[in-house]
């Protein structure tokens, strides 16, 4: 006992940098949710399919977005969860401006019973300091007229 006394300094000093050195490992992830860099996240999109869901506003998507986002912002989740059911056991990448509101947006959709969650971090903004792509305007799907192949241009003869 006489040892713990003359020694509390040290002691605090010893558990307060193994808790420091902790700390990056717990926040790994986010609420049980893991965490993935832009690279990481490119990897997911393109080995395993995943969709990407943005719960930005509609005047931050359509700013510019993630390529073949799916835009349905935070305050309208709850709602709008039967849209995601077909993506339920499918990789989901979830991601907001700067994190913070698709760390909510994983916990209302684990909630739901969604298995492959994952969260961007650093949101958009650590998309576009990576320098990775977006793409400017509102979501919309592809036309008919626009999904099929054009023939190729005939060459003038000389």
């Amino acid at each position: 006992m006489e040892f713990i006394k003359s020694n509390i300094w040290l002691i605090g000093l010893a558990l307060g940098s193994g808790l420091m050195l902790l700390l990056p490992s717990m926040k790994k992830s986010a609420g049980g949710v893991p965490n993935l860099s832009p690279a990481e996240s490119v990897t997911l999109i393109n080995r395993s399919h995943a969709v990407v869901l943005d719960v930005r506003d509609e005047a931050e998507f359509a700013a510019g977005h993630i390529a073949e986002a799916v835009n349905i912002p935070l305050a309208n989740l709850a709602a709008r969860l039967p849209e995601l059911k077909k993506y339920q056991n499918k990789p989901l990448l979830v991601n907001c401006q700067l994190g913070g509101r698709s760390v909510k947006a994983c916990d209302i959709l684990r909630g739901a019973q969604f298995s492959q969650l994952h969260n961007l971090q650093g949101g958009l903004s650590a998309w576009l300091e990576a320098k990775l792509p977006v793409i400017k305007g509102a979501a919309s799907l592809p036309s008919k007229a626009a999904a099929k192949p054009r023939a190729a241009p005939k060459k003038a003869s000389a």
